[in-house]
């Protein structure tokens, strides 16, 4: 798929190369996404599904302006695949996403486990565990539960605790983390 950003050739090309070798994001204050010095103004998700099978590596934001064709790419991404079901997602947890993920400096993409939830399948999946909440931000477009291979739990948590922008529970035994753009706070399970 082509995203059309209304940017000339040269320029696009020039933030494409800028951002393959450059992103290094870094949040300063709850819920606001900024830039290292002389890292550029671009922001980038890259994330991968063992569920559906699915990769997604883009930049999604550039010089201050969302693209919305690579959201609506992330939004069918993060759906909930048990119902087919698309909705937009909270930019706020897709910013916290891309700068936690460059806050841990991989190339790897996340591994997402879960986005945006129906109220169905949120029912469904807090039958079968304790651990899913009633009102799970997921169901909200808010949350998404992550892992990489190359850092551990406590690593990936620490990234989402320190951009001071959401919950962040750690939850060892399944090794994912939560993170959502709903009221800071954290826990273990």
């Amino acid at each position: 798929m082509t995203i059309k950003t209304g940017i000339d050739t040269s320029r696009r090309a020039l933030l494409g190369a800028f951002a393959a070798t450059m992103v290094t994001a870094a949040p300063a204050m709850a819920g606001v996404f900024s830039y290292n010095k002389g890292a550029g103004n671009i922001r980038r998700i890259h994330l991968r599904s063992g569920r559906t099978g699915e990769s997604i590596d883009l930049i999604y934001w550039i010089d201050g302006e969302y693209i919305r064709p690579a959201l609506e790419e992330v939004n069918y991404f993060m759906r909930d695949w048990r119902e087919n079901a698309v909705t937009n997602m909270d930019r706020r947890n897709i910013d916290l996403i891309a700068a936690t993920h460059a806050l841990l400096e991989t190339d790897e993409p996340y591994h997402m486990l879960s986005g945006f939830r129906t109220a169905k399948t949120n029912a469904m999946l807090r039958s079968r565990s304790r651990r899913v909440a009633k009102k799970s931000y997921h169901i909200r477009a808010m949350a998404a539960d992550l892992r990489l291979g190359s850092r551990s739990v406590k690593q990936i948590a620490r990234a989402g605790l320190s951009c001071r922008a959401g919950g962040v529970g750690k939850y060892y035994r399944s090794n994912f983390v939560h993170m959502d753009c709903g009221p800071i706070r954290t826990w273990v399970s």
